[in-house]
């Protein structure tokens, strides 16, 4: 471990794409455990070891990602990357970081007629299973961090109930918007939390264009695949949106790509949640799930080509966000208005959550007690034994097999 002093003697300065591109591809490789566990890899890499930032400068950006929507993790590291090795650096910390993971995921998706078979058939179902505790286990922290009072958690039980009787990803849209102006009423006492000041090579003007980019393909896409009919935009505009409105981290993201996929047909409830649990068990961020999806679409573009757009789709409006927020977060982050917007949203996402977890999530996993059993013991050895999440999902793919094996 190399020692905090040591790195505050050491310059940092503009790096190149290709020293970006290694230093992300072995955090690619390695970076188990979900999006707080890829900021502690990133901290230990890029600014104790590398020294690429400061301390005071990494608790700002990180501060910047977790408020807006999309990828916390891979936000943060594709804004590491801008700093040290401008625009082809960004785009190399984010190719090393997520590729990898997403391979593994098409791979999976290319591999999984191969589960035909009665063991074939349990392993799918036990990946079902550790899905619900994968959720259970994210409900359970977000929600004794992001409502802990009164007030955020009436905020949560609000948007569980817009999510049950709205539906659909209109609901789930509605219950986040009414969290955010429940949140300017009833969350403007909790203490601010501002560290440090974060400036980057970006400018006010590139900020602007990057959020007028953001703004015009979420409201344009879904009225271009209208007029158009073309499967492929429609693709692209079902995961824009999803990574649009995703906030409190890659977990949420699930209940959204479920209503954009599952619910017009292109993918199978089973299908959906058998790649969602093998998304467990690979390294680097939670959204590659989408190049599973787009692998496995029943409507062309599918397999590698659509695995790329629902990919691409589903990063790009984060990315966007970010750069373009980057010039004017010291002056937006220090009003009260926002914060306590934010405060009610991320209560709200916990709703939204809550909501998916007993649907689509347990509903299609948990048929009988032995399931049950499974997934109670999948979640305390998450909660409890802190086992990281691949050994989690090899287990219960173990306990689906010998279920199906003996039914």
């Amino acid at each position: 471990m190399i020692s905090e002093a040591a790195v505050k003697k050491r310059p940092t300065g503009a790096g190149s794409a290709a020293e970006v591109f290694w230093a992300y591809l072995k955090l690619g490789v390695t970076s188990f455990g979900g999006p707080i566990a890829h900021l502690g890899y990133f901290r230990n890499e890029l600014v104790l070891r590398r020294g690429w930032i400061d301390e005071a400068g990494f608790a700002d950006l990180v501060a910047l990602c977790q408020f807006l929507p999309g990828p916390a993790s891979s936000q943060t590291g594709f804004a590491l990357g801008l700093l040290r090795g401008g625009v082809l650096g960004a785009l190399a910390a984010w190719s090393a970081f997520t590729l990898p993971s997403a391979i593994l995921l098409v791979a999976f998706a290319y591999g999984a007629s191969a589960f035909a078979g009665t063991v074939g058939q349990g392993v799918i179902h036990g990946l079902k299973v550790v899905a619900v505790a994968v959720v259970a286990q994210a409900v359970w922290g977000m929600a004794r961090n992001l409502t802990p009072d009164r007030e955020r958690a009436s905020i949560a039980l609000l948007a569980v109930l817009i999510v049950v009787f709205g539906g659909g990803s209109l609901g789930q849209i509605a219950a986040i918007a009414a969290g955010a102006l429940a949140g300017l009423w009833f969350c403007r006492g909790a203490p601010a939390t501002i560290a440090g000041h974060l400036v980057f090579p970006v400018s006010r003007r590139a900020g602007a264009i990057c959020l007028t980019i953001f703004f015009l393909l979420l409201i344009l896409l879904p009225l271009a695949t209208g007029a158009l009919n073309v499967q492929g935009l429609a693709l692209f505009s079902a995961f824009y949106r999803s990574g649009a409105l995703v906030f409190g981290g890659g977990h949420v993201v699930l209940p959204l790509l479920q209503a954009q996929v599952v619910a017009p047909g292109w993918v199978t409830n089973g299908a959906f949640l058998a790649g969602y649990g093998a998304a467990q068990a690979v390294p680097g961020p939670l959204f590659t799930f989408a190049a599973y999806l787009g692998a496995v679409m029943q409507p062309e573009p599918s397999g590698i080509v659509g695995a790329a757009i629902a990919l691409v789709g589903v990063f790009l409006p984060g990315l966007l966000l970010v750069v373009g927020t980057l010039p004017f977060w010291d002056a937006l982050r220090v009003r009260p208005e926002a914060q306590s917007a934010m405060r009610g949203a991320n209560a709200a996402v916990v709703g939204v959550l809550g909501a998916a977890l007993y649907n689509p999530v347990w509903t299609s996993a948990i048929l009988n007690p032995y399931d049950f059993a499974l997934a109670l013991a999948a979640f305390v050895l998450l909660t409890v034994w802190k086992l990281p999440p691949w050994i989690v999902v090899a287990f219960a793919a173990a306990g689906g097999t010998t279920m199906a094996l003996s039914a």
